[in-house]
């Protein structure tokens, strides 16, 4: 359970923008929408390392530059 402290004089809206902030910093909704669909270790291990191949070319060129 998220718990919010208001203080008096402050608006809802803010209020409402440090729940929303508060609650994307947990990752409840990503967690729940990769458990949506089963994906393999395998697949998951193959995205990794390709991610981490296009990081690296393009940490390379910023430096080249």
């Amino acid at each position: 359970m998220l718990i919010i402290p208001v203080k008096d004089g402050e608006s809802i809206d803010r209020a409402l923008k440090k729940y929303k902030r508060k609650f994307d910093k947990t990752g409840v909704v990503r967690a729940l929408r990769s458990r949506q669909q089963f994906i393999k270790p395998s697949i998951t291990l193959r995205q990794s390392k390709l991610k981490a191949a296009y990081k690296q070319r393009e940490a390379s060129k910023d430096e080249q530059a």
